[in-house]
């Protein structure tokens, strides 16, 4: 029995220095990093990982037109409303969700899930909060480097989804 017991203690070392060698090598390929803003009485957090380009082509390439991309590299990127808000006009509870977009040639769907922590090719569209039309436009310079900010508006901010040439953007608004 403790011969089994020191076998199994043995493999789950291995399996766990395992994890985190590969969570360690994916990271370093696709940094994670948080995007903030917090102003006027909006609290907005994201936390995502940023993939390269690197010299593929992205958005109708590496992230197909039409299909559901986990908006960032790794883990599903996760967004928290210190609030509720109107994002692009329409009503969210404040809380964490995870976000999800829908990249076309004519423009981004956005998606809230209320499921979070899982990978990010775990999508399940029944747990789907809030699905909102938002506007893409083409930006320059290029960015080799996916990434997420924030520019103050009126009430509150637009979230830039910034890769490659294509900038997408998601306003969001005090309620």
């Amino acid at each position: 029995m403790k011969r089994v017991l020191i076998i199994l203690a043995i493999i789950a070392a291995i399996l766990l220095v395992g994890f985190f060698a590969l969570r360690s090598w994916t990271k370093s390929s696709s940094p994670e990093t948080i995007a903030q803003f917090d102003q006027d009485g909006l609290s907005v957090k994201v936390d995502y990982c940023q993939p390269y380009k690197k010299g593929r082509p992205i958005f109708g390439g590496l992230v197909p037109y039409g299909k559901v991309w986990r908006t960032g590299a790794n883990e599903a990127t996760v967004i928290e409303f210190g609030q509720n808000v109107n994002v692009a006009g329409k009503a969210l509870s404040a809380g964490h969700y995870s976000l999800w977009t829908i990249p076309t040639q004519n423009g981004w769907t956005a998606i809230f899930n209320r499921e979070v922590g899982q990978w990010g090719t775990n999508y399940n569209e029944a747990e789907d909060v809030l699905r909102v039309p938002v506007t893409s436009q083409k930006h320059s310079p290029m960015a080799e480097q996916f990434t997420i900010n924030f520019v103050p508006q009126v009430g509150g901010a637009d979230m830039l989804l910034v890769w490659d040439e294509t900038e997408a953007i998601v306003p969001i608004r005090k309620q």
